[in-house]
């Protein structure tokens, strides 16, 4: 982005500054897909950051890209709020991943 500024009032002289773009935000590294269960198209991944129920997660490996949001977390077919560090837990894909997919948070 670039800003003019007219200086002084009887001059054509126009001083040109350059304004910092805006960061992109980049995904943060969260965990990895360790099992995919085909039937019911769930993803086992092994979190090495806190994600919650509601974050947008980026699963990549491959040539597959696939974003979505985490609608529920699961453990031993318990509902979870939270993933913790260290923690396995189960999410609902919407299209086939294999294991060693690398999961990042948006």
């Amino acid at each position: 982005m670039q800003v003019r500024v007219l200086l002084g009032t009887q001059t054509d002289f126009w001083y040109t500054e350059r304004m910092p773009e805006a960061k992109k935000k980049t995904p943060k590294r969260v965990g990895k897909v360790t099992h995919y269960f085909d039937k019911i198209k769930v993803a086992v991944i092994k979190f090495s950051s806190p994600v919650k129920v509601g974050d947008t997660l980026l699963i990549e490996g491959g040539e597959v890209k696939l974003s979505q949001k985490v609608s529920s977390l699961e453990k031993d077919h318990e509902k979870v709020k939270t993933a913790k560090k260290g923690q396995s837990l189960g999410l609902k894909v919407r299209s086939q991943v294999r294991a060693g997919y690398r999961v990042f948070v948006k």
